[in-house]
């Protein structure tokens, strides 16, 4: 008799189904595991046995042969443990074959029995839902799992045994509730900074557009403050968005205690990260920080200190808004649609513009330190402003009367009005544009285009600035966030002018 369960594989978030095969057979006893599994699969044979034997079960003195198929996919992960587990219950006649086939099941097996949670479960659901099956998930992992429909039905037991107790009609297992992540703590206000007031409206245009922007200025002048509330002016995860920010977080772990995201990602990775930890790799192509930040902020502070070659591997997925992470065997694609903030001092010792600090070797110090940043990348930021130390006059003045509330309900209104504007409009992609920044082609020409005093400007702008077609289209986004910001009229003159303010030449240049 040979016992088959269905379970899964993940490429990125693309989920592959697996079919587990167990087989019982007279020969030379043994416990033998076949079709590319890797060291955690391979072990998943102790975990099985010592979980089964705290139930009262024993492995028949048999031959077993447990196949994992398609056997050329790689398979990786702990959640084997609970297939190959159902599997030998199955052929061992234990739990029924027919009702363990209308279910997908994944988890970890601990060495009495208990299931403990695995990643990949809210993607997992989503598939076998579409495959018109049940899921099987440990019992942390249940709400996670609930959120693919109502349509699925969940089996979240805490134990094998609660499981088998389920099946045999013993023990009933209630369907778990969707989990939603606790109200976070309120970010930082920012009513909290003083001065810098052209720093706070670069940040809301970034925050509207969903813009790229990059801060220079001397420490201590407010970059990483700035940069920490631009989350507390982005409107929260749409439903949609919510459930793909999700997935992302389950593929790679971070789910806690199987709940969704419901505020938009806010990552920022120390400069002395690697290039997998960033854009994503490593022995298992997880995802990397600037996946682990989709639909939110990937905040780089220090920006020339992160090693070049690390920094040169940002530039696609900027572009294009997603990863891929190519292997011998496969090639995995995460979304990668993060708006990139980053703060820098002007030149190493960090203060060019004072001098009574600067050092003996400026400019040529401020020259060496920026060009560091490459011109490609620096051409893929939208928007450049310089950052001034706040002096201590400023320190005394009484809180701003406007804080993240006032300026975030600004944004919200900007960004309905491209929701509305983007509703019936694909990108490259076939994935609806969902802000300015995303705009690209034919989209862009008609919905930014400015009228003709404008566009002489931005023109002899372009000239004069040498910029890109790059540079020149992502003028076209702010100007048009500046117009969304007054109400959404046309992009007129004065739009442009104010985008073209906040465009730097590329350093060396």
């Amino acid at each position: 008799m040979v016992a088959r369960v269905n379970t899964v594989a993940f490429q990125g978030i693309e989920v592959l189904d697996i079919n587990v095969q167990v087989q019982m057979s007279a020969g030379i006893v043994a416990f033998t595991l076949v079709g590319l599994p890797d060291k955690a699969v391979a072990e998943s044979r102790e975990r099985v046995r010592a979980a089964l034997h705290a139930l009262g079960l024993s492995l028949p003195a048999k031959r077993i042969t447990v196949n994992l198929a398609p056997a050329d996919v790689l398979k990786e992960g702990s959640h084997f443990d609970l297939p190959i587990a159902l599997g030998l219950l199955t052929v061992m006649g234990v739990l029924p074959d027919l009702e363990i086939a209308r279910y997908c099941a994944l988890g970890e097996l601990a060495l009495d029995g208990a299931l403990t949670p695995v990643a990949g479960v809210l993607p997992a659901a989503i598939n076998a839902l579409a495959r018109d099956r049940g899921l099987i998930c440990p019992e942390p992992c249940g709400g996670e799992a609930a959120w693919a429909g109502d349509g699925l039905e969940v089996l979240a037991p805490a134990s094998l045994l609660a499981l088998i107790n389920h099946f045999k009609g013993t023990q009933v297992l209630s369907p778990p509730r969707p989990k939603l992540q606790e109200e976070p703590a309120a970010p930082p206000d920012l009513r909290d900074i003083k001065g810098q007031e052209s720093a706070k409206r670069v940040l809301e245009i970034a925050a509207a557009g969903a813009h790229n922007l990059l801060m220079m200025g001397p420490p201590g002048s407010g970059k990483s403050m700035l940069a920490a509330r631009l989350p507390g002016l982005l409107p929260p995860l749409s439903p949609a968005e919510a459930l793909e920010v999700s997935m992302i977080h389950s593929v790679a772990g971070l789910l806690e205690d199987g709940r969704l995201l419901r505020r938009r990602p806010f990552r920022a990775p120390h400069h002395s990260a690697s290039l997998p930890s960033l854009v994503g790799g490593g022995t298992r192509a997880k995802p990397g920080e600037i996946s682990l930040a989709h639909m939110g902020v990937l905040f780089l502070d220090e920006l020339p200190e992160f090693p070049r070659a690390t920094l040169e591997s940002l530039r696609q997925p900027i572009e294009t808004g997603r990863v891929m992470v190519s292997r011998a065997n496969a090639h995995v694609t995460y979304p990668a649609r993060a708006q990139v903030v980053a703060a820098m001092n002007p030149c190493r010792c960090g203060h060019l513009d004072d001098p009574a600090l600067a050092c003996s070797r400026a400019p040529k110090c401020a020259a060496d330190y920026q060009s560091k940043i490459s011109g490609p990348l620096f051409d893929r930021i939208d928007l450049h402003i310089d950052v001034p130390a706040v002096s201590p006059a400023d320190l005394s003045l009484a809180p701003p009367a406007e804080g993240s509330a006032e300026v975030a309900a600004r944004v919200l209104r900007a960004r309905m009005i491209q929701t509305d504007r983007y509703a019936s409009v694909p990108d490259q992609d076939g994935r609806p544009v969902r802000t300015n920044a995303d705009a690209d082609g034919e989209v862009l020409e008609r919905v930014a285009s400015p009228d003709t005093a404008g566009r002489t400007l931005l023109t002899e702008a372009a000239e004069r600035l040498k910029l890109s077609a790059r540079g020149y289209h992502r003028m076209m986004r702010v100007a048009r966030t500046l117009a969304d910001l007054d109400g959404g009229g046309p992009v007129r003159r004065v739009h442009v002018a104010e985008a073209l303010s906040y465009r730097r030449m590329a350093p060396g240049r």
